[in-house]
């Protein structure tokens, strides 16, 4: 069994993100696309995709439910935002599938499941992408948490590498267990996690633990209660998904995501208070705690 080492700076600067050249253009930072939204959430798109931009991703397109993609291309001058066709509930719709995965494959990373609901249409879409041969890294988040527990050989077999974001109820799912089970020793099951589906497995809490496929294991001390807000976990994944976009394999954009973002909801905690602060006040900060790892 491998230690548990600690997320600090110290660690980051042993694993370093891609440096970019000052003469590089927004091609060399790579293109993330976020498939993520539906009409009752179409904040959790914009949360997502915004963090990914603030990590550094060079180009940014957010796949989404027809009915809220006005309204983000508005509020997201940044990105390209592809208006994907949609049920009756407001949620991407099965033959939303054919053009995603042609976005997919041209995607230095993907991000998928904020905002997102639950069913079959959500289903035949994360097998579509799963045997798509997309060989880019994945980040999964939020709805798509709740269906991957029939998938884990797909999951498995994933060749560009996956990332698994769970808080303690999601990891239950993932691992068809009791919540209590989680909770009781939430490192055990991120390392079962890890295991399980081959992925890069993050469990968040007050104290986060990350585990690698190759066992490796690590913690960090969370950002305090303040970041136990809604779209706090939207927040998280833009920022592993732009890191990985940018070039950073898996594990190293998992530990730079969850370091980041807790760092950042750290000092919102002492400048606005330590609880009451929004996630989309994390996004601000990320750039210069990016930058002052390096210092």
């Amino acid at each position: 069994m491998s230690r548990i080492e600690e997320v600090d700076r110290d660690l980051l600067r042993l694993m370093p993100l891609p440096r970019h050249p000052e003469d590089g253009d927004k091609e060399d930072r790579g293109r993330l696309l976020v498939i993520a939204g539906s009409r009752e959430l179409a904040g959790a798109a914009l949360l997502a995709a915004t963090a990914g931009l603030r990590a550094g991703a060079g180009k940014l397109q957010v796949a989404t439910a027809a009915s809220i993609a006005p309204g983000l291309s508005t509020v997201l001058p940044e990105a390209r935002v592809v208006a994907c066709e949609e049920t009756e509930e407001g949620c991407l719709a099965p033959r939303a599938v054919a053009p995603l995965l042609d976005w997919a494959g041209r995607a230095q990373a993907v991000v998928i499941g904020c905002g997102l609901q639950h069913g079959e249409p959500l289903d035949d879409m994360l097998d579509a992408l799963l045997a798509s041969g997309v060989d880019t890294p994945l980040v999964l988040d939020a709805a798509v948490l709740g269906s991957l527990a029939p998938r884990a050989e797909a999951v498995r077999g994933w060749r560009g590498g996956t990332i698994l974001l769970p808080h303690s109820r999601e990891m239950a799912r993932l691992l068809e267990c009791e919540v209590a089970e989680v909770e009781a020793d939430p490192l055990a099951a991120a390392r079962r996690a890890a295991d399980t589906f081959g992925s890069v497995a993050l469990i968040k809490g007050q104290y986060s633990y990350i585990v690698a496929p190759d066992g490796r294991a690590f913690r960090f001390e969370g950002g305090g209660i303040g970041l136990a807000t809604s779209g706090s976990g939207d927040v998280l994944a833009g920022i592993v998904g732009g890191l990985a976009a940018r070039g950073a394999d898996p594990l190293t954009a998992t530990l730079w995501g969850v370091w980041l973002h807790g760092e950042a909801g750290r000092k919102l905690s002492k400048e606005v208070g330590r609880i009451g602060f929004l996630a989309r006040e994390l996004l601000d900060l990320v750039p210069g705690l990016m930058e002052g790892v390096a210092e």
